[in-house]
């Protein structure tokens, strides 16, 4: 892990790194000295990892909860370059969207392309931190939303150092046997007026986490319109959960 920049303002030290292909952002307590839990965050499809949710709800788990909080560009995503192949998927995405088409199909092929490369990326990004003495090999917990559940869930079913998740605003089509895998507590966020995820399919992906601690947050709007209480929701969950 080569870290490239690091400032630091209101009571947060922000941390730019690359990890060979993947780059990345680290945000700790401003002076963090010594091993504390840490949260890994999954962006948004056609977002990234300072994408300003991210970055707000990071400063909130920072300062409030006193965590390590981490997130890195997806592939082709941020600051990465695009492939062929993704081009491709995201070309027929937006064509079936413009034409007023049920889109579920591609969503599932670009989640299922990207978690092949994205899973292992992870993974190797969460070794490297907890490396880091001002992190270290403590409890570990996962946000993601959208297409940050998408990436997330695999993820999940394949990291046993996950503890907790808060996960939501997906659906469960190409999910279901991977989320049967899932076992950690979850907090699942859905979006009742959801204008890009049934609301059927996100209380199918509720219910195929097999998790025995889950709990499902329900709120009126639209996708993406998370109530900003969600976050310390969030918060209390993690620390509960985390420590």
């Amino acid at each position: 892990m080569r870290f490239i920049s690091q400032t630091s303002s209101d009571g947060v030290t922000e941390r730019l790194f690359n990890l060979g292909e993947t780059p990345g952002v680290l945000w700790t307590p401003e002076g963090a000295d010594g091993a504390r839990p840490l949260i890994l965050m999954g962006h948004g499809g056609g977002q990234h990892k300072k994408a300003p949710g991210i970055v707000a709800r990071a400063h909130h788990f920072v300062v409030e909860g006193g965590f390590a909080v981490a997130a890195v560009d997806a592939p082709n995503h941020g600051d990465r370059p695009k492939t062929e192949g993704f081009a491709r998927i995201a070309a027929e995405l937006r064509a079936g969207m413009v034409a007023g088409e049920d889109t579920t199909a591609q969503f599932v092929a670009m989640h299922t392309f990207l978690a092949e490369q994205a899973v292992p990326e992870w993974q190797a990004v969460l070794t490297a931190l907890q490396e880091l003495d001002f992190v270290g090999t403590g409890r570990v917990g996962y946000w993601g939303m959208s297409m940050g559940c998408g990436l997330g869930i695999p993820f999940l079913a394949a990291e046993p150092r996950i503890h907790a998740a808060v996960l939501g605003l997906l659906g469960v089509h190409g999910l279901a046997d991977t989320a049967a895998r899932v076992t950690v507590p979850v907090r699942f966020l859905l979006q009742w007026d959801d204008d890009m995820v049934p609301r059927a399919q996100g209380l199918e992906l509720f219910d195929a986490l097999a998790s025995a601690d889950k709990t499902l947050h329900a709120n009126p709007g639209k996708h993406g319109e998370i109530p900003e209480f969600e976050t310390g929701s969030s918060l209390r969950f993690f620390t509960r959960h985390l420590g």
